[in-house]
């Protein structure tokens, strides 16, 4: 998939006519059509007609060779989103599979949510329960956002690192476990790009040096396994193996190694015609050059849960390097590149059926999923995921040789529940290749597992939630206390909601009506109110939760109230506060002597545009006009018109909070601060923080008089080297 090339319509169209009959071609077609008309006045941010980007999303489902409901869901999938049409429109236009395509990968655009996480947190668990009913749904996001990738320089920097990271976090290990290399290796690299830039480039360069030497010594080690595998006339197609930039970043990281100490930069793959040949290979390349031990894996024998199979093996090349090669089929090979997507390879005209094989495969997205019921928000959801799909993998066996991948971290408990809800329950040890182990023994790839259970076990114990790491067994073990501690939780629960609501100051008979109760109920979507309780009991969801529910009217009335008692307050305080000298620097337009004060959440200063805000009992709190905690329009009465003054030559300083990030490199902090302190400027508080790509975050608190000496501070912290940002923080 070239990243820099944009196909046209009518490409797409003759990609799909190479394993698609004519009627297909022209169904897809149409779609195009619709999609050119729904988007006709619409640009991207590179002032591209929009329909350019679903043009090259069906281009890359083309590529994959989908079938013609899912191209033609590539060209049509903004449509609901980002206009006037339908899903009934395209139900009855195209098809029932067309329309439950494009509304999977449909983001929740009318609801409102708290924060941007939560929203992307349930646009997120949509696109996974969507999912779970038509993988197909997640091939056309990855898609798309492969894609966005490839167009990401016209973003602003900090949509840029937002979307990076949250595709190196969801999107490009989707993609892993659903096999799709092709997609998974240019998502990786492409957001390291945007998320670590000195680094990524470092990379590219220090193997730009090199390349020519590599390529030359590869060209001798395929010339030499050519002629051994001409003399026992296996005919094999043999290629150097580019590495990527990602892989190399990251086992720079995790080995802490630099990058003349990353030894496996070269490999080469054969590909031959069965899998005799596969071994075949693997003996005449052992015995031309060393193996290294503990290099070898046989993935063909017991093949990655995304269906991935090869040979793998690194020796000691011809110069004493190591040299990593895989061996596989063309079969094998075109799986490791679109992995799932070959389940809907198309055969004249006819999609492979292969439906019984792929819901095996697809039986640990099953498992996981089960979670999503008992989650109490989409962002616990999107956590629990992450740590079941994201993290690494140990691959582990039964005693009967099944099996049994889990995440890195696992315990015997996480393997129990793996295998069966009862078998946990009644677990009491375990053997590991033998000999028992305790039950928080981290599992290593290729460990023998066995569990000892009693019929007298009296269950999973309490602890056994700290020391489980997948959301599947800790979920199953809450599932067993809350069947045998119910009664206890529902008393327990409807305590702490009862001293919620005491807490709030309201009538405990006025709000626990049994309507009230029932609502708020089936809004968390429990079946009854005492579901409800015993949820509040064993923690699954928190009284505050259930109380802010629950007096929801209420406390609407008592707002109404206060707010009715606001504006009679303005005449008040007029009357009642005392001439005082003005420490804030603002006054109110048209009214003099009220009590005004600068609020802390985004720190206003001379030059920001301003409003002032009635607060109860504290006079008036003075915001910059953008601040997010200002909530009301023109229309509210709680407003005020305010305006700055003081002649330029007062001297009087106020607090502002900088938020700076910049690659985390040795000395990086000490020249912010020297940066700062050359403009003759106060600190009050300086924190940091770093995380995993090396990206520090430098949170300053400094004394400032106007806007311009902001500006003289911004201007001067921006010229010191690997500074990304400088940006005002509001609280």
């Amino acid at each position: 998939m070239a990243s820099e090339h944009v196909v046209t319509a009518e490409q797409v169209v003759e990609r799909i006519k190479k394993y698609v009959n004519e009627e297909q071609a022209n169904f897809v077609m149409n779609a195009y059509e619709f999609a050119k008309q729904a988007h006709i006045d619409q640009f991207r941010k590179s002032g591209e007609p929009y329909i350019i980007h679903p043009v090259q999303v069906a281009w890359i489902l083309a590529d994959l060779e989908m079938d013609p409901a899912t191209v033609a869901s590539g060209f049509l999938h903004d449509v609901v989103e980002d206009t006037e049409v339908t899903i009934d429109q395209l139900r009855v236009t195209f098809s029932e599979e067309v329309a439950m395509l494009v509304d999977g990968v449909t983001k929740l655009g009318k609801i409102k949510f708290k924060s941007l996480e939560e929203q992307q947190a349930e646009n997120h668990r949509k696109m996974f329960l969507a999912m779970a009913k038509d993988v197909r749904v997640i091939l056309i996001k990855l898609a798309d956002r492969l894609h966005n990738m490839r167009t990401l320089k016209h973003l602003p920097l900090e949509k840029q690192r937002r979307i990076a990271n949250e595709t190196l976090e969801i999107f490009a290990p989707l993609a892993h476990r659903f096999g799709i290399s092709k997609i998974k290796w240019e998502l990786e690299d492409t957001a390291l790009r945007y998320l670590n830039p000195q680094q990524y480039y470092r990379i590219v360069n220090l193997m730009k040096k090199k390349r020519a030497e590599r390529e030359q010594y590869l060209e001798s080690v395929i010339e030499n396994m050519n002629e051994r595998l001409d003399e026992v006339n296996i005919r094999s197609d043999i290629t150097g193996r580019p590495k990527h930039i990602y892989s190399i970043y990251r086992k720079m990281v995790k080995q802490n190694k630099q990058f003349n100490e990353i030894y496996d930069l070269l490999a080469v793959r054969v590909i031959v015609k069965s899998i005799k040949d596969c071994y075949a290979v693997l003996g005449i390349i052992h015995t031309a050059w060393k193996p290294m031990p503990g290099r070898f894996k046989d993935y063909i024998a017991m093949p990655k849960p995304n269906m991935y199979q090869s040979l793998h093996t690194t020796v000691v090349g011809p110069k004493g390097d190591p040299l990593e090669v895989q061996i596989r089929t063309q079969d094998m090979h075109r799986i490791a590149e679109v992995g799932i997507a070959a389940h809907w390879a198309y055969k004249e005209g006819k999609v492979v059926d292969q439906s019984v094989k792929l819901e095996n495969k697809l039986s640990w997205f099953r498992e996981i999923l089960e979670f999503q019921d008992d989650a109490t928000d989409a962002e616990e959801f999107m956590e629990s995921l992450k740590i079941d799909l994201f993290s690494d993998m140990v691959f582990v066996f039964t005693p009967k040789g099944d099996v049994i991948e889990l995440p890195y971290g696992s315990v015997p408990i996480d393997f129990s529940y793996r295998i069966h809800s009862e078998i946990g329950n009644k677990t009491i040890g375990a053997k590991i290749n033998g000999k028992i182990v305790p039950l928080d023994y981290k599992l290593k790839t290729g460990d023998i597992i066995e569990i000892l259970t009693s019929k007298h076990s009296y269950g999973p114990s309490p602890d056994w939630l700290k020391l489980a790491a997948t959301s599947q067994a800790k979920n199953k073990i809450r599932a067993f206390f809350k069947k045998q501690r119910k009664e206890e939780n529902i008393e327990k629960g409807r305590e702490l909601v009862e001293k919620e609501i005491r807490n709030m100051d309201f009538d405990l008979k006025e709000v626990l009506i049994s309507d009230n109760l029932q609502k708020v109920a089936e809004k968390f979507n429990f079946s009854n109110e005492e579901d409800m309780y015993a949820a509040v009991g064993y923690n699954g969801i928190t009284a505050s939760q259930i109380a802010n529910r629950l007096t929801e009217k209420w406390r609407k009335k008592r707002d109404l109230d206060q707010e009715l008692s606001l504006q009679d307050s303005v005449t008040e305080l007029k009357a009642q506060t005392p001439p005082r000298k003005k420490e804030a620097g603002v006054r109110v337009k048209g009214i003099d002597n009220l009590l005004i004060r600068l609020s802390r959440c985004c720190h206003p200063i001379p030059g920001d545009e301003i409003v002032g805000y009635i607060t109860k009992g504290r006079g008036v709190s003075v915001h910059r006009a953008d601040c997010p905690n200002v909530d009301g329009d023109e229309s509210d009465s709680r407003l005020l018109p305010v305006e700055w003054e003081g002649g330029p030559n007062e001297r009087k300083e106020y607090n502002v909070d900088l938020e700076i990030s910049a690659f985390d490199r040795r000395g990086i902090l000490n020249e912010v601060l020297q940066a700062v302190s050359e403009t003759k400027t106060t600190f009050t508080a300086v924190t940091g923080k770093v995380d995993r790509h090396k990206m520090a975050t430098i949170h300053l608190s400094i004394s400032i008089q106007n806007m311009s000496h902001l500006h003289k501070v911004v201007e001067r912290i921006k010229q010191i080297p690997d500074i990304y940002t400088v940006r005002r923080q509001v609280n």
